[in-house]
């Protein structure tokens, strides 16, 4: 049986880019050796960082004066660099959901925090709109997709401080202005790679201004300087990275991911909207591409098992949802294939007509 991968992290990746992953761990380019057992400095890996690095800045058209770099750690550790490298007094967060609010934590651990907004008194349903980022600010943090809630920011906002931004999950799913942003970061495993890498787009003339003294390996000028080979770098997520946007630009590009994306959500919530079984979580206006989150409606709440048992049993891997919203999470990355989202749809429908 054919299984569809709605995991939301670690996720699906487009199948060429887990074979092309697979042959070089077997062999890597004719050399005799696996991927996982060469040198980070071998000579034919350093062409790997280097096409991987063009490719990020080519795909994001990310403008002069940027590094993009590939380390450990995750999102989770850039919750406490980011701090480290920007923050002498005072940062603004946006708390649309855990991982905003973790990020805050660490922060507040390095200066002042002014938590600007919060939908945390409705479950993170939404995305606040109406609120003033501080002016003295060293930057403004923002998590532009919440996996677990199912909102998104699916625009670039315009405020008149540095900004910082939590991509792991939309990452690649939409264009975006890189000039807006003094770092972009996100962890790989939702629409890059395995989990292993943490990627991080730093602009060059925004680090080295905070007067606190920076860890070796948690200061951006280390890894700007080292290529991202200052210690031993993931070497096999950094190659099915290097995979996966080969992928993106013969499919199209960033446009064409975007394209599929609306695609995708518009068709399945359609069918949540029109299934009286199934109910929306997110605010309709703030609604995610990437991560569908939707529970059973208030009188059939008693077939949510049912419902699970049932598209567990038709293929779909990965759907039950977080533990802090319940219901069903549908993530639809960009290697998730139309006709992935259609069967889940079928599956919807079919379970409409035995209830």
């Amino acid at each position: 049986m054919k299984k569809h991968n709605f995991n939301a992290g670690p996720s699906i990746l487009p199948r060429e880019v887990i074979e092309n992953t697979a042959k070089a761990i077997l062999d890597f380019e004719d050399s005799g050796l696996s991927l996982m057992e060469i040198s980070h400095r071998a000579k034919n890996f350093q062409p790997v960082v280097d096409e991987a690095v063009a490719l990020f800045k080519e795909l994001l058209n990310i403008p002069e004066g940027y590094s993009v770099l590939f380390l450990g750690g995750g999102a989770s550790l850039e919750f406490c660099m980011v701090p480290f490298n920007f923050l002498e007094k005072k940062a603004a967060y946006l708390n649309t959901g855990v991982w905003a609010k973790k990020a805050m934590k660490e922060a507040k651990g390095f200066g002042e925090v002014v938590e600007v907004a919060s939908s945390a008194e409705a479950n993170y349903t939404y995305i606040p709109k109406d609120y003033t980022v501080p002016a003295d600010v060293d930057y403004f943090h923002i998590t532009t997709n919440n996996t677990i809630y199912g909102t998104e920011l699916k625009n670039d906002l315009d405020v008149n401080v540095p900004m910082i931004a939590d991509m792991s999950s939309d990452i690649f799913s939409r264009p975006i202005d890189v000039s807006k942003y003094i770092c972009i970061y996100g962890g790989a495993q939702k629409n890059l790679a395995p989990s292993g890498v943490t990627f991080v787009i730093v602009k060059n003339d925004a680090v080295g201004k905070v007067s606190r003294y920076i860890p070796t390996m948690l200061n951006y000028q280390t890894h700007i300087d080292g290529g991202s080979m200052f210690n031993t770098p993931p070497v096999v997520p950094i190659y099915a990275a290097l995979q996966t946007l080969r992928w993106i630009k013969a499919e199209g590009g960033v446009k064409e991911m975007e394209r599929r994306a609306i695609e995708k959500a518009d068709m399945l919530y359609a069918e949540i909207d029109r299934n009286k079984l199934f109910t929306g979580t997110a605010a309709k206006e703030d609604r995610s591409r990437m991560n569908i989150c939707f529970v059973m409606a208030p009188e059939y709440k008693d077939l949510e098992a049912d419902f699970l048992k049932f598209a567990t049993e038709k293929g779909m891997v990965g759907i039950k949802g977080h533990r802090s919203v319940g219901g069903f999470r549908a993530s639809c990355y960009n290697a998730m294939p139309k006709e992935s989202v259609q069967a889940l749809i079928d599956c919807m429908r079919e379970f409409e007509k035995l209830h």
